[in-house]
């Protein structure tokens, strides 16, 4: 025989102890999902960008807001941009690449060599462009190899490179400048098209290639999940090892069309090219939201960081301000944004 036991009412005040301190977690956790987006990240670079053009109006007046300095400033991003472009998926897949200065200067020496222009006279100056993608291309290759398959680590194989590419431009210009004398090569490159830079349009370009690629293709899904977590994508049954050559030669090329780029705006080709590339473009890259550790990627956010870093540049300038005290501004960007990285991952981890 069974008694019923009476029922109590649930008192509305100790219900209300136990869901309180739920909703702070639940508001909290929301609160960082939405402060670790990638909307609102790319609106705090938009903001950033646009504190930096006041200050560059408040400092420069009309020589900074002029139409021409906004495009000196495109044009000086356009070629930081390309090569950012191809760092933004180098470190997305878990990467680091020290060498793309010298494998840009390597570039643009092997493409104006008396040989390789001679040829261009007999041809086409599309010869000169052909030669700085594929010398890009083959440095990148070197590193995939290395890294991929020989087991080096990025910072090694990427240093050796580094010296390796910078010594061997000097070896092949013997120092010199080689200034480029096919006027096709340099009218097309430095031309503009209804009044936009061709450089700001190839690096539009890149920069829209560059999007679809990471976050429109299998490439851009299987770069992120090596970047992630590389063991679990082996186990999935991406090839590691060829995806994370193919991301050193894709970025060897994006040398290669910087390269090109850099000789149209100089007219020259030199073993200098490409000096603190590789700082610019990884604080590009950074700034932009794109994690050092790897696994996730932004291309808007790279073309943000690269538009801000370009107009800091040109304020330093237009207040006579040294390379020294940009380089140092730079550096302390970098480690805000790093810091800021690290604190939201573990905001996103904590539960």
């Amino acid at each position: 025989m069974s008694v019923d036991t009476p029922r109590t009412a649930p008192d509305p005040d100790s219900t209300q102890e136990m869901a309180s301190p739920a909703a702070p977690a639940a508001s909290a956790s929301a609160l960082s999902r939405f402060v670790g987006s990638s909307a609102t990240r790319n609106l705090g670079l938009v903001i950033a960008f646009a504190v930096l053009f006041i200050v560059g109006v408040a400092t420069g007046g009309d020589r900074f807001a002029s139409f021409d300095n906004i495009l000196t400033i495109l044009r000086f991003a356009s070629v930081i941009g390309v090569v950012s472009i191809g760092m933004t998926f180098v470190i997305s897949g878990g990467g680091i690449d020290l060498s793309v200065g010298a494998i840009v200067a390597l570039s643009s020496v092997w493409a104006t060599t008396l040989a390789t222009q001679t040829m261009a006279e007999n041809t086409h100056w599309i010869v000169m462009v052909g030669t700085a993608l594929l010398v890009g291309a083959a440095c990148g290759l070197v590193n995939g190899l290395l890294i991929a398959y020989g087991k080096v680590a990025a910072f090694i194989a990427t240093l050796a490179m580094l010296a390796g590419a910078r010594g061997l431009a000097e070896i092949i210009a013997q120092r010199k400048t080689q200034i480029i004398r096919d006027r096709g090569f340099i009218d097309f490159f430095g031309g503009s098209v209804l009044g936009i830079p061709v450089l700001v349009i190839i690096f539009a370009a890149v920069a829209v290639a560059g999007w679809i690629l990471l976050n429109r293709t299998t490439f851009g899904r299987r770069t992120l999940a090596i970047g992630g977590n590389p063991e679990a994508a082996r186990l999935a049954g991406i090839k590691v090892q060829r995806q994370t050559a193919y991301l050193y030669v894709l970025l060897g090329l994006a040398c290669g069309l910087a390269a090109v780029m850099l000789m149209a705006r100089t007219t020259t080709g030199t073993s200098t090219h490409g000096q603190l590339l590789e700082l610019d473009s990884i604080a590009a890259v950074v700034i932009g939201g794109t994690l050092l550790s790897g696994g996730r990627g932004t291309i808007v956010g790279t073309v943000l960081g690269v538009l801000i870093f370009a107009t800091l540049t040109n304020v330093f300038t237009l207040n006579n301000l040294d390379t020294s005290t940009q380089a140092v501004a730079k550096g302390v960007i970098i480690v805000a944004a790093v810091l800021l990285q690290q604190r939201l991952a573990s905001r996103r981890a904590s539960p």
